[in-house]
């Protein structure tokens, strides 16, 4: 009996070992990935390449300034059409389940998630692009909007899920309107799970490239146009690491940085969240 249960536990200790290896193993690429880019990108940022348009063809210097207003505005924009209605989508589902329309609108939200950015920055070049005659912000922002939905709508529906009846039942016993319920007593319930939603949302497609190309478009001045082609970091990373001038690709290296820490701190503060959320449950 002694031998038998001294070859489980070696099995076990053995079993833990080669899980704690694999654990340590996948966090490797991370590790060199985030190495290579600090190394390469960290050097470049300063307060001119913050606060600086590119500069022209053949010159030295220049900054990022308008990638950063680009992409504060386009995500900005893209959250503002996305939130609410994918927090209004996920209350619904929340609340229906197992009826048909809960069924298929689940369905389409899954299939939603696994489309391809460049699939859905062409669908929406076709649908807003072309009719307006011009790229532009907007039509960047719609594109990264549909990316988020899937995202808030499937974080909503899962939060309120974990939450009691007792909550609901308990409002509506004092005879607390159905709306006033969801809108006073189970959203702020739920808050930190659809916040931690929204954040990871938004990290989601503050990287995003494809659909930018066909929508965004790019460019090189300052502006602050929804109507009008904007920069953003992603596409300018894209454009400029893939120009022949050296100079280019030390912005590229930088802008790499600057938007690698804004997606790195965005998930370790969605974590958080994540994880203050579960406490309180």
């Amino acid at each position: 009996m002694d031998a038998r249960l001294k070859i489980r536990n070696t099995k076990s200790v053995l079993f833990k070992g080669v899980v704690l290896l694999f654990a340590f193993l996948i966090t490797i690429p991370l590790i060199l990935i985030l190495l290579y880019i600090i190394k390469q990108g960290a050097g470049q940022v300063n307060w001119h390449f913050l606060t600086s348009v590119p500069a022209p063809v053949g010159e030295v210097g220049g900054g990022i300034s308008n990638a950063l207003v680009g992409s504060l505005i386009i995500v900005g924009v893209a959250s503002i059409i996305a939130i609410p209605v994918g927090i209004l989508a996920g209350i619904y589902l929340s609340e229906n389940q197992g009826t048909k329309l809960a069924y298929y609108s689940g369905l389409c939200v899954d299939i939603l998630q696994g489309v391809p950015s460049i699939v859905v920055g062409i669908v929406v070049y076709f649908w807003v692009v072309k009719p307006l005659g011009t790229f532009s912000a907007v039509s960047g922002s719609i594109a990264l909007a549909i990316m988020m939905l899937p995202i808030v709508i499937r974080s909503t529906e899962q939060t309120l899920k974990l939450l009691p009846p007792s909550l609901q039942e308990a409002a509506l016993s004092l005879g607390v309107p159905y709306h006033r319920v969801i809108l006073k007593v189970v959203i702020p319930c739920g808050f930190s799970g659809i916040l931690s939603g929204i954040m990871l949302s938004v990290a989601r497609i503050a990287g995003e490239t494809a659909p930018l190309l066909f929508t965004a478009f790019g460019n090189p001045y300052l502006s602050t146009s929804i109507t009008k082609p904007m920069q953003s970091l992603p596409l300018l990373i894209f454009n400029y690491a893939t120009s022949p001038y050296d100079d280019w690709h030390n912005l590229a290296w930088g802008a790499s940085f600057i938007l690698l820490m804004f997606v790195l701190l965005l998930n370790i503060f969605t974590k958080l969240i994540s994880r203050k959320w579960k406490i309180q449950l």
